[in-house]
């Protein structure tokens, strides 16, 4: 039996304000239009691919220093998570959610380094997210991003 893929979606969607990229789960216009009639498949794909760049950027900013106290925090704060998501795709989860109360990032399970040192959480929200933008937005102008699958040629 397969899992059911939910839907990325984290309710911030900016491409009805005109962004071809949406700013909260980094999906294109297209892959939010279709995620309804991809397959498992490829639903899956663009999962993989939304969490390996999440964990990449995320990556030069902070590291996750205890999985199990990063996973109680997103369970006590009910932030949305999967089994399979990376431990680094979560942290961005969390910062997005919890920025603004977050003080001690340690408490959290996770740690700054490289980029991330000496910024808040708000702060390495706001990083990571705009670092993630570009990313997306690089590799989507680099790649000749295809509407019909959601994926790169």
């Amino acid at each position: 039996m397969s899992q059911r893929i939910v839907s990325p979606c984290v309710g911030l969607c900016s491409t009805t304000v005109g962004d071809s990229v949406c700013r909260g789960c980094q999906r294109h216009e297209s892959e939010i239009r279709d995620w309804f009639v991809y397959s498992d498949a490829t639903r899956r794909e663009v999962m993989q691919r939304l969490d390996a760049w999440r964990a990449r950027v995320a990556g030069e900013y902070l590291s996750v220093s205890d999985e199990a106290q990063l996973e109680a925090q997103l369970v006590r704060h009910r932030i949305r998570h999967r089994p399979d998501q990376p431990a680094l795709s979560r942290a961005v989860e969390l910062l997005r959610v919890g920025r603004g109360r977050m003080r001690d990032i340690t408490r959290y399970g996770l740690q700054a380094h490289g980029k991330g040192l000496h910024l808040s959480a708000d702060e390495l929200h706001k990083a990571i997210a705009t670092a993630l933008m570009a990313h997306v937005e690089a590799r989507r102008h680099h790649s000749g991003f295809t509407h019909s699958t959601g994926s790169s040629p």
